[in-house]
């Protein structure tokens, strides 16, 4: 075994030792919550180490990162997740190889997403961004809707063709309301995504909480963990 290999192997057994303990402080089965390893800014070669720990599940925020390195593991059995903010000129991209989208926010990505899916042939899983620090503007600081568009924007990729309605994300609030205040804030996610069930059942997926705070969100009841740094270590700055 690699020291790369035996400080992934460490780490990992680390944060599925931090998940456990907190689906048992909450009454939950461990099997309730998947792992989403994500892999920004560290190579193909990790990628490749962590499917053979037992990682099925891995993210990124970045397509120029992400593209490449995809194209490295396709050998692999991972499910990719897209979790950054992206741009409609990314799209062709990001659908050849994202098996979900995270960061859906907005109906002109919809449709641009649903065109390509449909072009290459591909079903896109997409979970709606929530923005809990959404100002005037409908949006937040690192993207997202307001609660109050997520019905109408639901129903958009529900019916659009190639795209499938997942559930919802997000990201804890640095502003507003929510800021500090993680627990809430994942609370407030599950109150959301109940509502979203109601008119989309299957919509069950909801991915919240990261490194720092993945014990608040596995309480609050979120289904899938983005974990980074707790895995990969402290990332490089980037230039």
């Amino acid at each position: 075994m690699t020291d790369r290999n035996a400080e992934l192997a460490a780490n990992l057994a680390k944060v599925e030792e931090r998940i456990a303990a907190a689906c048992a402080a909450a009454g939950r089965k461990r099997e309730e919550v998947t792992l989403i390893v994500v892999t920004k800014t560290y190579p193909a070669s990790d990628v490749r180490i962590l499917s053979g720990l037992g990682v099925r599940h891995v993210a990124e925020n970045r397509d120029q990162d992400a593209a490449p390195k995809a194209a490295e593991c396709t050998d692999l059995p991972l499910t990719w997740h897209f979790v950054g903010q992206l741009q409609t000129n990314k799209v062709r991209s990001v659908v050849a190889y994202a098996d979900l989208v995270q960061s859906v926010d907005r109906s002109k990505l919809v449709d641009a997403l649903s065109r390509e899916a449909v072009r290459v042939g591909r079903e896109v899983g997409c979970l709606l961004q929530v923005a809990l620090d959404a100002g005037a503007s409908g949006r937040g600081e690192r993207g997202g809707v307001a609660p109050g568009g997520i019905e109408e924007l639901a129903a958009l990729v529900a019916g659009s063709p190639g795209l499938r309605l997942d559930g919802l994300m997000t990201v804890a609030p640095l502003t507003g309301e929510y800021a500090g205040r993680q627990r809430a804030a994942f609370e407030r996610l599950m109150d959301l995504s109940t509502d979203l069930r109601r008119a989309h059942p299957a919509a069950n997926m909801v991915s919240a909480g990261m490194s720092a705070d993945l014990e608040e969100a596995v309480a609050a009841g979120a289904t899938h963990v983005r974990v980074g740094t707790a895995v990969l270590g402290v990332r490089p700055r980037l230039g």
